[in-house]
C-alpha cells in the first residue's frame, strides 16, 4: 500500500477514531465501538469494512458478535 492508500484510508475521523481505540483496547466488538463512539452499528461497520479492505483490520465472530482488531501490518 502506497503512503496516499494508507492516509486515505484514514482521513476519515471515525475511521482514524476506530483504529486508535482499537490500538489502545485490543480486540473490539462493533457493538463496543458503537457505544464508544457514540454511532449507529451501520455506519461503524461501514468504516470497519473500509478499513478491513485497506489492509489495516482484521475481524473474527464470536458467537453474535464480530470483533475486530488491528492487522499485523498495521
Amino acid at each position: 500500500m502506497s503512503p496516499a492508500q494508507f492516509f486515505k484510508c484514514l482521513s476519515d475521523e471515525t475511521r482514524l477514531r476506530c483504529v486508535v481505540l482499537l490500538q489502545k483496547q485490543g480486540k473490539l466488538c462493533v457493538c463496543e465501538l458503537k457505544v464508544a463512539l457514540d454511532l449507529s452499528q451501520p455506519k461503524i461497520s461501514r468504516h470497519l469494512a473500509l478499513l478491513r479492505q485497506c489492509g489495516l483490520l482484521l475481524d473474527s465472530r464470536e458467537g453474535q458478535c464480530f470483533l475486530s482488531d488491528q492487522s499485523e501490518t498495521a
